[in-house]
């Protein structure tokens, strides 16, 4: 969600490189932004705009401000309106901060502070951050003691990172609950919620665990835990990933990032490839467990569903929950369950909340994650990294993928490593992605016809197409803002089916599985209604139920484990023409945020 960066040199004017970090952290999602820094006289200036960065980088463009150290942000809406007056960086005469997460207690906390004199502003939970720090500045606390004596008294998640009026050599940083990394550069450094903010200016990386407080001056950090104890955190080493923030000749980092997935799926698979034996291994996986949980959110809990139909194959029983909801569930661990978590950024709040309740209980984990170093991988007992690298666009695509085929290779190896058979599957995935990417007529052409103005969808399929529905509806929803719902196929005639009419477009897919019959007898329910049937099926199928068809794609030939990525992969393709033609923000959806840093 929101981003922040902060910036410290020996000299020079920060401003410019603040607002290009902010544009290197839209891909997170957000409604405002703004910056400060500490000019010549060591007092603190302001500029803030809603909208986009663009509209800030005109701002100081046309109002100008210079400094060597300063703070910037990028907000999305959860106390306020995304207006001006409650975009950060907050400010008073003697502190600017800027703040992710939530302050649970900030009308507590307001309530008292207004009685002891302070004025606000916003209508905002982390404007009682400043005044906080305000408070301890009156009561003589150095801005170093006005952070500890601050800090502990805020609850929920938060990362917020302060400069003070009058000292130019130095920011001050909080973590709990949200991610925030340290960059070391030769005589400056940097505070971000995403590495990829500081990745032209720095490669040496720190993360903030839980309860650290940090000051940073130029090129050196010093940390302390919440006992106050003074700590060392391990220097990261950052790969290569400027590139990453190039969309290049693509239109949109999400068209980009189809483009790449047959490279990250073959990258991801080679990590956990035994070319000598054709099999599977995985050094960083736990031994088979009698039982699965698997949590997530989102696509990633989509991607989990999938993961249960394979591990189920392979003789593990499995049970998906969304994160957000098994939080707050009573779970009892035990010696036979492994729990799984799936998260692309490793940062969504309610998937972490998640880990640490179960680790409360005494259970075990591991971790499919994207990013390296983030709070997820730390945590988690064990940890599988996709190979996706970083993800731009917030309707994630290759991080999807990546996701599958990690879970895919898992079902493998617990297996005893898979078959010959088995894993020349997942080989094959890749060329068959860049088959699919080499046909996009079809979907221009429904982007332009039925869907341009349709109102509504509707997707179906049954076992593992079912949740690739799902993801596929999800998209649609996400990028074209048109109302989609996913159905197993079975259960249209309990009550959906009233809503196929002529003018619906109704997305089936329908592979040549164990479940084809069943699948074509619902399409025969839809066609009977004059529904608008989209039919994704292989040669086999085809012939079958091209009479049916507004519109039938023949995707190539698949088999259990290969289905969930080749069928996806279209869905993408239709959601990203119908938001061109719809002329929707592709890369950054309304109201949405790439990670979910808040509950």
């Amino acid at each position: 969600m929101c981003g922040i960066i902060g910036i410290i040199r020996q000299s020079g004017n920060v401003t410019s490189d603040m607002v290009a970090a902010l544009q290197r952290l839209e891909y997170r999602g957000y409604d405002s932004a703004g910056l400060s820094v500490l000019n010549a006289d060591g007092q603190i200036e302001r500029r803030r705009t809603s909208g986009k960065v663009s509209a800030l980088l005109d701002l100081t463009t046309k109002h100008p401000l210079s400094g060597p150290v300063g703070i910037a942000h990028t907000r999305w809406a959860t106390h306020g309106k995304p207006v001006e007056q409650n975009a950060h960086p907050h400010t008073s005469a003697s502190v600017s901060v800027v703040h992710n997460g939530i302050i649970e207690n900030y009308m507590a906390l307001k309530q008292t502070l207004i009685a002891a004199g302070h004025r606000f502003d916003s209508e905002t939970d982390s404007e009682v951050i400043v005044h906080l720090l305000e408070e301890a500045l009156r009561q003589g606390h150095t801005p170093s003691q006005a952070m500890a004596w601050a800090v502990p008294q805020f609850h929920g998640a938060f990362a917020i990172v302060a400069v003070f009026a009058g000292d130019p050599h130095h920011l001050y940083a909080a973590v709990k609950g949200s991610p925030l990394v340290v960059g070391l550069g030769e005589g400056e450094g940097y505070l971000a919620s995403d590495a990829l903010a500081f990745a032209p200016y720095a490669t040496r990386a720190i993360y903030l665990q839980d309860g650290d407080l940090a000051i940073l001056s130029a090129g050196h950090v010093s940390i302390t835990d919440d006992t106050g104890t003074p700590v060392t955190r391990p220097i990261v080493i950052l790969p290569p990933s400027v590139a990453a923030l190039d969309r290049g000749p693509y239109r949109h980092f999400m068209a980009k990032e189809m483009d790449e997935q047959p490279i990250v799926t073959a990258s991801t698979l080679r990590s956990f490839w035994d070319p000598v034996h054709e099999t599977v291994i995985m050094e960083d996986a736990p031994p088979r467990p009698r039982r699965v949980d698997i949590m997530a959110c989102g696509t990633s809990y989509f991607a989990g569903m999938v993961g249960q139909t394979w591990l189920e194959r392979a003789g593990i029983p499995t049970q998906v929950h969304i994160a957000s909801e098994f939080r707050y569930r009573p779970y009892f661990a035990d010696s036979d369950t492994l729990s799984l978590f799936i998260s692309q950024s490793g940062e969504t709040a309610d998937t972490l909340a998640a880990l640490k309740y179960v680790h409360g209980q005494g259970g075990r984990s591991l971790a499919i994650v994207n990013v390296a170093g983030s709070s997820l991988h730390r945590l988690a007992h064990h940890t599988l990294l996709t190979k996706a690298g970083p993800e731009i666009g917030v309707a994630s695509t290759k991080a999807f993928t990546t996701q599958l085929m990690t879970l895919a290779a898992l079902s493998l190896f617990w297996q005893g490593g898979g078959h010959a058979e088995e894993t020349g599957e997942l080989v094959s995935i890749p060329g068959h992605l860049r088959h699919v990417l080499n046909v996009t007529a079809p979907y221009h052409d429904l982007a332009h016809g039925i869907f341009r103005h349709a109102q509504s969808a509707l997707f179906i399929g049954r076992g593992p197409s079912y949740a690739v529905a799902l993801e596929g509806a999800l998209k649609l929803k996400e990028l074209s803002y048109i109302h989609a719902e996913a159905l197993a196929a079975g259960e249209l005639k309990h009550g959906s089916i009233a809503l196929v009419d002529e003018h619906l477009p109704v997305v089936a897919l329908a592979p040549t599985d164990a479940l084809f019959e069943k699948t074509a007898s619902n399409i025969e329910e839809i066609a009977a209604r004059q529904g608008q049937l989209i039919i994704l099926t292989d040669r086999q199928g085809a012939p079958r139920l091209q009479r049916f068809a507004h519109t039938l794609i023949t995707l190539p030939e698949t088999t259990p484990l290969s289905m969930p990525l080749i069928y996806t992969l279209p869905l993408q393709l239709l959601a990203y023409h119908v938001a061109l033609a719809r002329g929707t923000d592709i890369d950054q959806p309304r109201n949405l945020a790439k990670s979910v840093t808040v509950e």
